[in-house]
């Protein structure tokens, strides 16, 4: 089975449309979709709610207050029931169309690759947006060296166990190729077009971003270099 995590806040006009495309792309396939209501204050639970009573394979997790999509990606990952876990972002942004590419490009890489990560064609956020985006995989590709152009789109598909496995820390979900690495698996991409957002504006911000960008990359590359070696575990029965 695949979840399907969307972490949002204030995001119930999005989240309108958003599920029935999840739902569209995913027909056919054992899945789940796991909304992750971090601290909203609009109707996004009356949206969750309204869709539930339908007996759609919805379920709705809630964070009291905001704590971060780092956060409520996670939680949605430990709730997960699926096999593989496929994210997306909230804001209509990502096109569930690419959810069943990314889950079949996981499986048929195998074993030991650990994430497929979408990465985006043809932007549409910001210009500003587009640079700053820019600057940060340019020297986050030079200091972690995962062949990742994009570490920052939504859409990515890994398998529950190791995603569960992974290091956690505020802005986690921006280094995710890394960190899988880092654990012995290997990174597969599949190219994605983003979308313009329908409805509201970012609770994400470049600034929230930025100012902790630095000390998260910092945090990453030693995370990295304090594991070098990645052995091969088996348990051996005698008798």
């Amino acid at each position: 089975m695949i979840s399907v995590v969307i972490p949002c806040r204030n995001e119930a006009d999005n989240l309108a449309f958003l599920l029935d495309e999840v739902d569209a792309a995913m027909k056919g396939r054992a899945h789940e979709v796991i909304v992750v209501d971090d601290g909203s204050t609009d109707a996004t639970g009356d949206v969750l709610a309204k869709r539930m009573q339908s007996g759609l394979p919805l379920r709705h997790i809630r964070h009291d207050r905001s704590a971060g999509q780092s956060a409520a990606v996670r939680s949605g990952v430990f709730a997960a029931q699926g096999q593989i876990v496929v994210t997306m972002d909230g804001d209509g942004q990502n096109n569930p169309a690419y959810l069943p590419k990314l889950a079949d490009a996981l499986a048929a890489a195998g074993p030991s690759v650990g994430i497929a990560a979408g990465q985006r064609l043809k932007r549409t956020d910001t210009k500003l947006k587009q640079i700053s985006s820019r600057l940060a995989n340019k020297l986050r590709s030079a200091l972690l060296k995962d062949d990742t152009r994009d570490s920052g789109c939504g859409l990515k598909a890994v398998h529950t166990e190791l995603f569960r496995q992974l290091p956690f820390f505020d802005g986690w979900h921006r280094y995710l190729p890394a960190l899988v690495i880092r654990e012995g698996y290997g990174v597969v991409h599949v190219d994605v077009i983003d979308r313009e957002r329908r409805h509201g504006k970012s609770n994400y911000g470049i600034l929230d971003r930025g100012a902790r960008g630095i000390l998260d990359l910092y945090g990453v590359w030693w995370l990295r270099r304090r594991r070098k070696v990645v052995p091969g575990v088996t348990e051996i029965t005698h008798g």
